[in-house]
């Protein structure tokens, strides 16, 4: 069946392309019967291919151009379960997402949208199947083009045009540099098969070259990763973007930058890296832990609902950076599973966002405040989504961040935990105050929590001509199910046994190249398996208990005895967030500077410690 690899990313092309070249005969509504067909035909090809591979890897060669002598003669699509789950959460997100938008955009949007959404799809997927270094950045480059211009395509106000052009410039910094390293690899390897690259060098220690084509590779994929210093671009593009693409770009797009700094990790640098091991670990940790906490206090600041998920989004980006840091393969099968019910919850989260918009023509908690008091199954969507957000047992970010927590304190990280439910309680706390104060009317009125000078910094977002009266089930139905399949996943068993003996294949750098350039059967090495438990997630029940206490300050702080209020405001750290919302300042400039900067700090990093 491995004839079936290719098809995930030909169909959706394909299709985009007859939809560009016809689009004078297809009507509006042809036109969106044909996109979620194909997004639905994709993902079942995606979820086929993952059935197939089960505990192996499945090589494709484009044209049948095999390995001759261990030399990689033509391009390959090589899979392995994190690769086919991977391109399966896409597909799946993209369902939702033309589904949510069946009863969301005015009549008079375009064809061009879901054109754009399909060669999206497309490009997002063969990410997620390349074996090839360069066409990952072919596709990683098609992925941000097409993003980009669904992020500016409501072009009627400014905002959307300056979001896209944040998102474009900064993310084109990014290619440009996985692009020069690649042509640094080239230089020394004459390859760009990921396996080939990987024997290539494997058998020598890094010297200046490779650090630095590393250094580039890595620092671009963090760069779509949204990792701080290089975060800034997301929420201004969260914020403009329609909101069936925001389901999309928070619940997979982002991790697939991550994805593929660590497809190519393990594939390529692990190798001669491999001795400097624990050295790289801390700066990635320090990477993570600054990305989780500065995350989930700007997702506390914020009262636009759109950029609050955002910055939940870069927070939690923060975790899986600190999973992978670890370089264990229980931590990173507990981040395969985290990203995989984050998309799922996060997509559940947009697509309540989207319900107000579509309802309320607004997605400001103040603007809101009380407005939704008859929306109440809308509501509950918030709740569940803040219960996964907060890692409560059964969910299945719970189990997920139980692994990386237990891979933590293993290592002497004893704190990860605490990490781990900080970030939860500020996030879940968020969207738990957010949804008070929209569906039940709570809490003081006040100015915007985000904008320095006090003033509203809330977008246009006029998706829609009017208010509607009630909420079609192509809308409510996609969030119940991604709810749904967040706890469902959490409930599989045997599931992080199975996603830790995804870890170990992997990371099995020589496995991979077997299989690849000598057509080796693929084989799963000895692994040891964490047993499965339920105290670390318990932990979820103490974060919630702290989102709750602090939705509630949050809401209620007024009615604290003014002795209380005068001694907090003694510690209080106001400062501090003014100067966080400043530099989250909108100016390009401001953000290339920081994007300048982090490159300078991390390479410098990444040189002395591999050296």
């Amino acid at each position: 069946m491995h004839w079936l690899v290719p098809l995930p990313v030909f169909v959706p092309l394909t299709v985009a392309a007859t939809m560009a070249a016809g689009s004078f005969v297809f009507g509006r509504r042809v036109a969106d019967v044909l996109a979620l067909l194909t997004a639905v035909a994709t993902a079942a090809l995606c979820i086929a291919i993952l059935i197939h591979v089960g505990s192996g890897r499945d090589v494709y060669w484009f044209g049948g151009w095999k390995p001759v002598k261990g030399v990689a003669l033509g391009i390959s699509f090589t899979v392995d379960t994190f690769g086919a789950g991977t391109a399966t959460l896409v597909a799946v997100l993209m369902v939702a997402a033309f589904s949510f938008s069946w009863h969301f955009f005015d009549e008079t949007v375009e064809h061009r949208f879901t054109i754009l959404m399909l060669v999206f799809l497309g490009a997002m997927v063969g990410f997620s199947l390349s074996g090839d270094l360069f066409n990952m950045f072919v596709f990683f480059e098609v992925m941000g083009v097409a993003a980009y211009a669904l992020t500016g395509y409501k072009v009627e106000t400014r905002a959307p045009l300056q979001g896209a052009l944040n998102f474009a410039i900064s993310n084109s910094v990014g290619g440009y540099m996985v692009l020069l390293g690649i042509g640094l690899v080239y230089a020394r390897t004459g390859a760009l098969n990921l396996a080939q690259i990987g024997r290539a060098i494997g058998g020598h220690g890094p010297d200046g070259l490779i650090i630095v084509a590393f250094t580039l590779i890595f620092i671009g994929f963090l760069v779509k990763a949204a990792v701080v210093p290089f975060h800034f671009w997301l929420a201004d593009a969260h914020a403009v973007a329609p909101t069936p693409v925001c389901i999309l770009f928070s619940g997979v797009m982002v991790e697939l930058g991550l994805y593929g700094a660590a497809r190519v990790y393990w594939t390529v640098f692990a190798g001669p890296f491999g001795a400097h091991g624990d050295a790289l670990s801390h700066v990635l940790l320090g990477l993570g832990v600054l990305t989780a906490v500065l995350g989930a206090v700007m997702c506390f600041l914020q009262q636009h609902i759109k950029r609050l998920l955002a910055y939940s989004t870069v927070s939690h980006l923060g975790l899986f950076l600190v999973g992978f840091a670890l370089l264990d393969h229980s931590a990173l099968g507990g981040v395969a599973i985290y990203v995989m019910t984050h998309g799922a919850m996060k997509g559940a989260l947009f697509i309540g966002a989207g319900i107000l918009l579509h309802r309320l023509g607004s997605v400001d908690e103040e603007a809101l405040r009380g407005r939704a008091r008859h929306m109440p199954w809308t509501g509950l969507l918030f709740v569940f989504g803040a219960l996964a957000l907060a890692e409560v047992p059964p969910f299945g970010t719970g189990l997920g961040a139980d692994l990386i927590e237990d891979a933590g304190s293993k290592a002497g990280y004893h704190w990860m935990p605490w990490l781990f439910g900080l970030v939860a309680a500020l996030t879940a706390g968020a969207v738990l105050r957010a949804t008070a104060r929209v569906f039940l009317g709570l809490g003081p009125r006040e100015v915007s929590r985000f904008s320095a000078d006090g003033e509203s910094q809330e977008e246009d977002e006029s998706e829609t001509q009017e208010d509607r009266g009630r909420t079609p089930k192509s809308m409510f139905i996609p969030a119940a199910v991604l709810l749904a399949a967040c706890l469902g996943l959490g409930l599989v068993p045997g599931l992080a046994g199975r996603a830790e003996h995804a870890a170990v294949r992997f990371q099995d750098q020589h496995g991979y190249a077997a299989t690849v350039l000598d057509r080796a059967k693929a084989t799963t090495p000895p692994a040891e398996v964490s047993p499965a438990k339920w105290g670390g997630r318990l932990y979820g029940l103490g974060a919630l208990g702290g989102a709750l206490a602090l939705a509630a300050y949050a809401l209620f702080r007024n009615q604290i005895p003014e002795q209380v209020r005068r001694a907090g405001r003694a510690l209080s750290l106001g400062s501090a967030f003014v100067g966080l919302r400043r530099i989250h300042s909108g100016d390009v400039s401001d953000y290339i500077a920081w994007l300048t900067l982090g490159i300078a700090s991390v390479g410098g990093l990444f040189s002395l410690v591999l050296r």
